[in-house]
């Protein structure tokens, strides 16, 4: 059974807020550059593939660090851990604004994804450290709420921020809110009395698991622009097929492995994290495509774009905490499955409506949505995955939950951006990133259209799989792994 905490009622509340200002300044940089992408391209002069990996840097190192990052903090410390990855989030935002070339800025988000990665997987074993059972829902549920919120703010403030200060404005926001973290959680976080100290640390199983994620997401990220049949993208399947396999038979075979395969042994807290995945596929790349179509297409500003977007993360914000109540009444394979049901019905509207004289009402109710979907679905997921394992597992639990997530948000970056400009010219592909498609003409105007429809069918199509996969979950996780 799950430890029950023995930390002050109020010093909880002050743990929620400290790891909050780590969830927001990680969320927020991977939702303001979205709208500010097309002052950036402009501004450099980038390639649609230099623009492309301005957006999948941060997230291809994320996603590769944070499950490795995972299994560290259970190791030598989340405080530690936090307040280096607060450090150096915020050196990278400071180099971002300063950044003289594409390739720089690049390199740059790269180094802001490393302090992201230690954030995100201690974020949620934090809070369950701390939380007694009675008490986690809400605090997970506001945990969502923070992360919502910072996908409210960072379209509107990467678009305000671009509009009125320049585009590096939206990486100069970070610093202030960076320093005030960084303090607040030296003074507030202890160290983790449940790290494991005397294992040691699978530096095969990491460079494996390194290798395997790095190549698919390398892959799926080049495919759509290089082809599938370029050495980058065969050389990224390849490092991927040889990795993959053998990380899975060295972490059977190792005492102390990264990643022990039995967090899988029950069928419902798998299917949790392989809802997690799709459903990460399904939702992250709208706010991106609805963001460029709206400036390339019907010629909004950045500031325009960005209030128009923030829709998804709005609804996120409003249903995200009404989960974490519903938990009491209702099971997290019902609540999740319902919030899954929810954004394929918003997605699939949405392929339908689009078009550059769209309504705006009609924008905003299909947003509105698929953000509702997404927060139903997150609160009691996290929920019963993290619910369900004791608190030297946590870090690791939790870093395969983020690694899942963040791969969702990089493959649905990678195939939305692929899908949306398969078979455009060069030329019309560069107006995409740099929000100009309204000045060409009618032909070509309706192709690019043509594009986004089918990206969002295919986001539509992976969250009824999600929905799949939740509605087989069987049991609720919560109850069936308490007893692991």
């Amino acid at each position: 059974m799950r430890e029950v905490s023995q930390t002050p009622i109020p010093r909880l509340w002050q743990v929620q807020l400290v790891a909050g200002v780590g969830g927001f300044l990680a969320s927020v940089n991977a939702s303001t550059i979205n709208v500010a992408l097309p002052a950036v391209s402009r501004h450099f002069e980038a390639s649609a593939s230099g623009a492309s990996w301005t957006l999948l840097s941060y997230m291809l190192v994320t996603t590769v660090l944070v499950f490795v990052f995972g299994r560290v903090a259970d190791m030598i410390d989340r405080r530690r851990l936090y307040l280096g990855g607060i450090a150096v989030l915020t050196a990278g935002s400071l180099l971002c604004g300063l950044a003289p070339n594409i390739n720089w800025l690049i390199f740059f988000r790269c180094l802001q994804a490393v302090g992201a990665a230690a954030l995100l997987c201690n974020i949620t074993a934090l809070i369950t450290d701390s939380f007694p059972a009675r008490r986690l829902a809400t605090a997970l549920g506001i945990n969502a709420t923070i992360g919502a919120l910072a996908q409210v703010v960072g379209p509107a403030l990467g678009g305000a921020l671009t509009s009125g200060l320049g585009w590096r404005a939206v990486f100069w926001f970070n610093i202030p809110f960076g320093l005030i973290g960084l303090v607040w959680a030296w003074i507030i976080l202890r160290p983790n009395a449940a790290r494991l100290r005397r294992e040691p640390f699978d530096y095969l199983g990491a460079s494996l698991s390194t290798a395997a994620l790095g190549g698919f997401v390398l892959a799926l990220s080049e495919g759509g622009s290089l082809g599938w049949s370029s050495a980058p993208v065969i050389s990224g399947l390849a490092l991927f097929a040889i990795s993959a396999p053998l990380f899975l038979v060295v972490q059977a075979r190792r005492r102390h492995p990264l990643l022990n395969l039995d967090l899988f042994s029950n069928w419902g807290r798998s299917m949790a994290y392989l809802a997690l995945f799709l459903m990460s596929m399904a939702y992250f790349a709208v706010a991106l495509l609805m963001s460029l179509y709206l400036q390339a297409a019907s010629g909004m500003t950045p500031y325009q774009a960005g209030l128009h977007v923030l829709y998804v993360a709005l609804a996120m914000a409003i249903t995200a905490p009404m989960a974490g109540r519903l938990l009491a009444r209702f099971s997290a394979r019902a609540i999740s499955s319902t919030g899954l049901a929810l954004t394929a019905i918003g997605l699939f509207a949405l392929a339908g409506a689009i078009n550059p004289a769209m309504n705006s009402v009609v924008l905003a109710s299909c947003l509105l949505l698929i953000g509702a979907g997404v927060g139903l679905f997150t609160t009691p997921n996290t929920r019963a995955i993290m619910g369900s394992v004791l608190a030297h597992r946590r870090g690791i639990a939790n870093g395969v939950r983020q690694t899942a997530q963040n791969a969702g948000f990089a493959i649905s970056t990678a195939m939305a951006l692929a899908i949306v400009t398969s078979g455009l010219p060069s030329p019309t592909k560069q107006a995409v990133y740099t929000g100009t498609v309204s000045g060409l003409d009618s032909d070509t105007v309706t192709a690019f259209s043509s594009g986004f429809k089918w990206a969002l069918l295919a986001l539509g199509t992976t969250c009824v799989l999600a929905l799949i996969a939740s509605l087989s979950r069987g049991q609720d996780t919560i109850r069936c792994a308490e007893t692991d």
